[in-house]
């Protein structure tokens, strides 16, 4: 038979043509939101934007660290001095004195922001108390302050506002800034003035404070940085490791393997066909529907080469030299239409999990494994028949065909899965709810997170309380009201500190109630004149207090949109905001002992969500994986019916299915003894694997006519399974934790689909061991 290779390499070229131009023009994505569900009421759309872009994922938190504390401090301040003139930062705060830039702003209001009653008692008792404490402080070291400021503040007004603006926080102050309280670390709190799940404005985040780091002359000093927008940074930077790496060693691998098998180079070519138009179509496909395409599906794509080359390599591992295309796909042909079929309802469940990152993965796959199957069925067989591509190895093979002998003992199987359904029985599959699975930040990094939260007093987004109102005005008295319950709840050990927007800026209303209730002129004179009896102070000692009052009564209410371009505006912008059309203030209780105290105080308020983040998350990733267990169960069963109907045959068809049932049971036993529950990223891969092994039993059960197709079966299968536990297998080495469960969940069930199909849905042979 005359070979023509024109027409191979035609359909290499164009495919290959197809495959670059779809790369060039479909850009990839790599942050994680793509993996976060749609919300479906308003709590969990507030909650899903917060986790994106909300007060959490404004939070920078930096630590220096490994050098002298004196050294670790001048950094600490270099940085600052550096980062302040940034436009990325609205909050630069270290510890030093000038962290709040609006003291003249906060002086000049004193008296209607100050939250402690006792600053504005003005009854010649309370002078009288508060001239003693000036009187001490003037004769203490403390002189020089105590003539500028006691004086014209005897009560306290400004300090009791500033330290309602300060960030709770654990830090101690060493050297003039912040230090962890039990190691010598500088700490620093940044926020950010857009958070978001932009990348490059997050990577020139990092890039900003890795800089000023630098050009502090840190010597051997250490930088440590933690928060939403280092972790997208570094997630992508590891997401986009994983798949560069995984694509070049899987095409390395694969090309291996199949050199090795056919040992030939057109061979590689005529697989290649199929595998990048396959690649290409779902790339396009996933774009089409979801506008835009991961860098996690197209890394899993690029470890399909382990999938979607089975089906030409069993259409050219089954062939024999000069045999024509019908021939052959008269052989395997109902088999690998059934196959495919079945693999792809197989994968509902990922398709409809409601997650758009994995539904990329599961319409990826279909996709990809559809357009592979097509082009096998319909275009490969002329190209492979005009060039006359077959094995070079083939006919029967007496040693391969020893190895079915070990089908006689296939009650041996029964030990493994009555191991794992016992496992299974005394300790049911759990379902995880965590969202761990999809989140490629390293434990490590968190335990460096929530250690520098700790130190700092970062706010905790654990529980969030949202106040709504239809302007801020309303919103913060709304908050006034609820600020004695959360002050009980404080007091009572169920929370710690608070932090509100009502605490740093009163209502309009109440900043007026208090400006009346300041006393008259005439009255405050006498009240200080009375206040002064017995005490060594000229009449006119306070006369700048009696000026800062007279000032204060002619003032006009704060309000936010006083505050723009201030730092105090800026730090209200992240707990006062606007979301979808309606104002929304974001109460954060630090150090909660007692959840279900706070949530019994305000879960029937009016306007009010509690918001548990950690649980509500846990609750959207548990319904999602329920989600994808029932669309596996109901694509379980159409494939069923299916291969009842395509099978018409009772013994087969219940030789495929017990060595799939046994591949699930096995499989689901190793992942509940390996992490303790199954997650949703188990849940879509499992799914895989048993169209894996339908594959697998499929060709196994089907009739063969002789020793020599028997042969053609055995050699093919190993050939894709080796191709797919080495491909997945490689998936399993990744950094990035949802690739890393993906690749062993598949490169063990491929295994196990191998080992039980061949064993348990092919016929007995008489050939001895």
């Amino acid at each position: 038979m005359k070979r023509r290779l024109g027409p191979l390499a035609l359909a290499l070229l164009l495919s290959a043509t197809l495959a670059a131009l779809v790369f060039s023009f479909v850009p990839l994505r790599m942050d994680m939101a793509g993996f976060l569900p749609a919300g479906r009421d308003n709590a969990s759309r507030f909650l899903l934007h917060e986790l994106q872009s909300g007060l959490g994922a404004s939070i920078v938190l930096v630590g220096v660290e490994n050098a002298p504390e004196a050294q670790l401090a001048q950094i600490s301040r270099a940085m600052r001095a550096e980062l302040v003139q940034k436009g990325d930062f609205s909050v630069v705060l270290n510890g030093q004195e000038n962290d709040l830039r609006d003291v003249d702003l906060l002086k000049k209001y004193r008296y209607l922001l100050a939250p402690s009653a006792h600053t504005r008692d003005f009854s010649a008792q309370a002078l009288s108390v508060d001239f003693a404490d000036v009187l001490d402080a003037l004769e203490s070291s403390a002189e020089p302050l105590a003539q500028e400021v006691a004086l014209r503040d005897p009560t306290g007004a400004l300090l009791d506002t500033l330290h309602a603006m300060e960030p709770a926080q654990h830090a101690q102050s060493r050297h003039g800034v912040w230090f962890a309280p039990e190691r010598p670390r500088a700490l620093m709190m940044l926020r950010i003035r857009q958070p978001g799940m932009d990348l490059n404005a997050q990577k020139h985040i990092r890039d900003e404070v890795e800089a000023a780091f630098q050009r502090a002359h840190p010597g051997d000093a250490r930088l440590l940085l933690t928060g939403p927008a280092i972790f997208a940074t570094e997630s992508a930077q590891t997401m986009r490791h994983d798949i560069e790496l995984i694509s070049a060693c899987s095409t390395m691998l694969v090309l291996a393997v199949l050199l090795w098998r056919f040992r030939s180079l057109w061979v590689l070519a005529a697989i290649f066909v199929p595998f990048l138009l396959s690649l290409s179509i779902a790339m396009l496909s996933v774009r089409l529907v979801f506008g835009w395409v991961h860098g996690i599906a197209f890394g899993f794509g690029m470890t399909m080469l382990g999938i979607s080359l089975d089906y030409p390599v069993l259409l050219i591992g089954h062939r024999e030299a000069g045999e024509g295309p019908e021939i052959v796909l008269k052989r395997i042909g109902p088999s690998l239409r059934m196959a495919v079929l079945t693999a792809t309802l197989g994968l509902t469940g990922m398709v409809f999990c409601g997650l758009p990152g994995l539904a990329q993965l599961g319409l990826f796959s279909a996709v990809g494994l559809l357009t592979a199957a097509g082009t096998t069925l319909w275009l490969m067989p002329r190209l492979v028949s005009s060039a006359d591509l077959a094995p070079a190895v083939g006919g029967a093979s007496l040693r391969l065909l020893r190895w079915e002998a070990w089908r006689n003992r296939r009650g041996w199987c029964a030990l493994p899965v009555l191991l794992a359904a016992t496992m299974l029985f005394l300790h049911p599959p759990s379902l995880e709810r965590s969202a761990a699975s999809l989140n490629p930040v390293p434990h490590s990094r968190f335990a460096m997170d929530q250690e520098l939260r700790h130190e700092l007093g970062a706010p905790e987004t654990g529980y969030v309380m949202v106040v709504k109102g239809t302007d801020p005005e309303n919103v913060l008295r709304h908050e006034e009201a609820l600020l004695p319950k959360l002050e009980q709840l404080r007091q009572n050990g169920a929370i710690g500190p608070v932090q509100a927007a009502a605490s740093w800026l009163p209502s309009a209303a109440l900043q007026q109630a208090r400006m009346e209730a300041l006393p008259s002129l005439v009255e405050l004179r006498s009240a200080i004149a009375q206040a002064q009896t017995g005490l060594p102070f000229r009449a006119e000692a306070f006369d700048p207090f009696i000026a800062d009052v007279a000032a204060s009564q002619a003032l006009s209410p704060l309000r936010l949109e006083n505050l723009a371009n201030t730092a105090l505006g800026l730090r209200l912008q992240t707990v006062l905001l606007m979301r979808d059309g309606a104002w929304c203030g974001l109460i954060l209780p630090e150090n909660i002992h007692d959840p279900a105290a706070l949530s019994r105080t305000f879960t029937q308020e009016p306007g009010v969500m509690v918001l548990d983040l950690h649980n509500a998350v846990s609750h959207i990733t548990a319904r999602h994986t329920l989600l994808a267990l029932r669309w596996m169960a109901v694509g379980i069963g159409l494939a069923v019916l299916l291969l009842a109907v395509g099978l018409r045959d009772a013994r087969r068809l219940g030789r495929v299915l017990r060595a799939v049932a046994a591949v699930g049971v096995v499989l689901l036993a190793i992942l509940m003894g390996r992490s303790g529950g199954i997650s949703v990223v188990h849940v879509v891969a499992l799914q895989f694997v048993l169209g894996v092994a339908l594959d697998y039993a499929l060709f196994f059960a089907r009739p063969q006519v002789d020793a020599a197709e028997r042969t053609r079966t055995l050699r093919t299968l190993l050939t894709c399974n080796t191709m797919t536990v080495l491909t997945f297998g490689l998936l399993a080495t990744c950094h990035t934790p949802l690739l890393r469960d993906i690749g062993f969940t598949v490169a063990t069930g491929a295994f196990l689909a191998l080992i039980f199909s061949f064993m348990l849905s092919g016929p007995r042979t008489k050939l001895p061991l």
